[in-house]
């Protein structure tokens, strides 16, 4: 069984979180029993595995499927059935999308605490290990403040 992180999201303010939890490999360069990276390194290696995750999301829609019986009473459940067969054509940079998570948190737009602890510099380093638990805390500025 190969090592994970896990990775959550919530917002302030609303009880459901933004995203469903999700799941990125424990990186193959470290030790199995965990290492020091920074929290620079940490963000962009999530960022890298979700561009991966977008990229394969797109190319499965590309594809039209058959759907059996159970598949269309869920989309129906859901308020959308999806054959799949779409190009939308959506590119994605993955340095850019690096580079804009990184200054978003620079720029105090979300917290991160890693195994419940809160990391506040991209320069900090942390312990990642096999089980560890990201959790992105998005912030929403006041109404007219």
């Amino acid at each position: 069984m190969q090592a994970t992180i896990t990775v959550k999201g919530k917002v302030i303010g609303q009880s459901r979180p933004p995203f469903a939890d999700w799941s990125v490999p424990f990186p193959p360069d470290l030790p199995a029993s965990g290492d020091n990276i920074t929290l620079r390194d940490l963000i962009t290696r999530i960022v890298h595995e979700e561009v991966e995750a977008f990229r394969a999301r797109q190319e499965e829609r590309r594809l039209t499927r058959i759907l059996s019986q159970a598949q269309i009473e869920r989309g129906i459940a859901a308020g959308k059935v999806d054959m799949g067969g779409h190009d939308l054509q959506q590119e994605v940079d993955a340095g850019q999308a690096v580079g804009a998570a990184l200054q978003a948190f620079e720029d105090g737009l979300y917290f991160v605490f890693l195994d419940g602890a809160q990391q506040t510099s991209l320069g900090q380093t942390v312990f990642l290990k096999p089980d560890s638990q990201v959790t992105f805390v998005r912030l929403v500025p006041l109404v007219g403040g």
